[in-house]
Protein backbone atom coordinates (compact mmCIF):
# COMPACT_ATOMS: atom_id res chain seq x y z
CA UNK A 1 0.00 0.00 0.00
CA UNK A 2 0.87 3.72 -0.69
CA UNK A 3 2.03 4.77 2.94
CA UNK A 4 3.45 8.44 3.23
CA UNK A 5 6.32 9.59 5.01
CA UNK A 6 7.02 12.85 6.46
CA UNK A 7 10.38 13.78 5.57
CA UNK A 8 12.41 16.69 7.27
CA UNK A 9 15.05 18.79 6.26
CA UNK A 10 16.56 21.96 6.58
CA UNK A 11 17.72 24.07 3.52
CA UNK A 12 20.48 26.34 3.85
CA UNK A 13 21.62 28.90 1.26
CA UNK A 14 24.93 27.86 -0.45
CA UNK A 15 26.71 30.79 0.15
CA UNK A 16 29.87 30.71 -1.51
CA UNK A 17 30.30 34.99 -1.35
CA UNK A 18 30.43 35.13 -5.04
CA UNK A 19 26.24 36.03 -5.00
CA UNK A 20 25.73 40.00 -6.08
CA UNK A 21 23.83 42.38 -3.40
CA UNK A 22 21.05 44.25 -5.21
CA UNK A 23 19.13 47.08 -3.64
CA UNK A 24 15.78 47.91 -4.00
CA UNK A 25 13.56 50.24 -2.38
CA UNK A 26 10.11 49.22 -4.47
CA UNK A 27 8.75 46.04 -4.90
CA UNK A 28 5.37 45.53 -7.66
CA UNK A 29 3.46 42.68 -7.23
CA UNK A 30 1.66 40.69 -10.15
CA UNK A 31 -0.16 37.34 -10.01
CA UNK A 32 -1.02 34.93 -12.19
CA UNK A 33 -3.34 31.68 -11.62
CA UNK A 34 -0.46 29.71 -10.86
CA UNK A 35 2.11 32.13 -9.20
CA UNK A 36 3.20 35.90 -7.97
CA UNK A 37 5.50 38.02 -9.70
CA UNK A 38 7.92 40.15 -7.25
CA UNK A 39 9.65 43.24 -9.15
CA UNK A 40 12.12 44.72 -7.30
CA UNK A 41 13.02 48.23 -8.44
CA UNK A 42 15.42 51.15 -7.32
CA UNK A 43 13.50 54.40 -7.01
CA UNK A 44 15.41 57.12 -7.19
CA UNK A 45 14.92 60.28 -5.34
CA UNK A 46 12.10 62.76 -7.83
CA UNK A 47 13.15 65.64 -9.15
CA UNK A 48 11.09 69.32 -8.86
CA UNK A 49 9.34 68.11 -12.74
CA UNK A 50 8.13 64.62 -10.69
CA UNK A 51 6.46 66.15 -7.93
CA UNK A 52 4.89 69.07 -9.71
CA UNK A 53 3.42 66.74 -12.14
CA UNK A 54 1.99 64.53 -9.00
CA UNK A 55 0.70 67.60 -7.81
CA UNK A 56 -1.05 68.31 -10.95
CA UNK A 57 -2.40 64.46 -10.89
CA UNK A 58 -0.57 63.04 -13.77
CA UNK A 59 2.53 61.78 -12.48
CA UNK A 60 4.31 58.45 -13.75
CA UNK A 61 7.87 57.50 -12.44
CA UNK A 62 9.87 54.98 -14.08
CA UNK A 63 11.76 52.47 -12.01
CA UNK A 64 14.41 50.11 -13.05
CA UNK A 65 13.71 46.47 -12.15
CA UNK A 66 16.52 45.27 -10.85
CA UNK A 67 15.41 41.86 -10.08
CA UNK A 68 12.06 39.67 -11.19
CA UNK A 69 11.26 36.77 -9.03
CA UNK A 70 8.32 34.47 -9.76
CA UNK A 71 6.83 32.25 -6.80
CA UNK A 72 4.33 29.51 -6.84
CA UNK A 73 1.81 29.99 -4.99
CA UNK A 74 2.34 27.71 -2.49
CA UNK A 75 5.51 29.56 -1.37
CA UNK A 76 3.99 32.74 -0.98
CA UNK A 77 1.98 32.06 2.43
CA UNK A 78 5.14 30.86 3.89
CA UNK A 79 7.19 33.65 2.62
CA UNK A 80 4.55 36.38 4.12
CA UNK A 81 4.99 34.25 7.64
CA UNK A 82 8.68 34.54 7.60
CA UNK A 83 8.74 38.12 6.81
CA UNK A 84 6.45 38.82 10.04
CA UNK A 85 8.42 37.21 11.70
CA UNK A 86 11.55 39.11 10.72
CA UNK A 87 9.72 42.00 11.49
CA UNK A 88 8.17 41.02 15.25
CA UNK A 89 11.97 40.19 15.88
CA UNK A 90 13.28 43.63 14.27
CA UNK A 91 10.97 45.55 16.18
CA UNK A 92 11.78 43.61 19.43
CA UNK A 93 14.88 44.23 19.11
CA UNK A 94 15.11 47.57 18.03
CA UNK A 95 11.81 49.03 19.09
CA UNK A 96 11.10 50.24 15.63
CA UNK A 97 7.29 50.05 14.41
CA UNK A 98 5.95 49.86 11.27
CA UNK A 99 2.66 51.36 11.93
CA UNK A 100 2.25 53.18 8.30
CA UNK A 101 3.39 50.99 5.19
CA UNK A 102 3.71 52.38 1.96
CA UNK A 103 1.65 51.73 -0.60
Amino acid sequence: MNERKQINFTILPDDQGDSPRTYANFCAISNTPFDFTLSFCEVQPLSQKDIDAAAEGNAVVKAPVRARIVLPLQVVPNLIAALQEHIRAFSEQTGATFKNPVH
